[in-house]
């Protein structure tokens, strides 16, 4: 699965995240993109962000 980078990631974006805790069973949360905690443009396990309910994950996919 490609994750997506930096770039294409921008704040009030819809997307799904892994949380730390949920990265063995790979439960997603939804939410919209607060913050982009990762400067690197990629990274190989996806772009850390805080969505707007505060919550702190790793983006798996971007929504449309």
């Amino acid at each position: 699965m490609h994750k997506p980078a930096r770039s294409q990631i921008a704040p009030g974006k819809k997307v799904s995240v892994v949380q730390k805790h949920h990265q063995r069973s790979g439960t997603l949360t939804e939410g919209s993109v607060a913050d982009i905690l990762t400067r690197a443009p990629t990274h190989p396990h996806g772009i850390k962000v805080r969505l707007t309910d505060g919550t702190v994950g790793r983006v798996k996919q971007i929504l449309d």
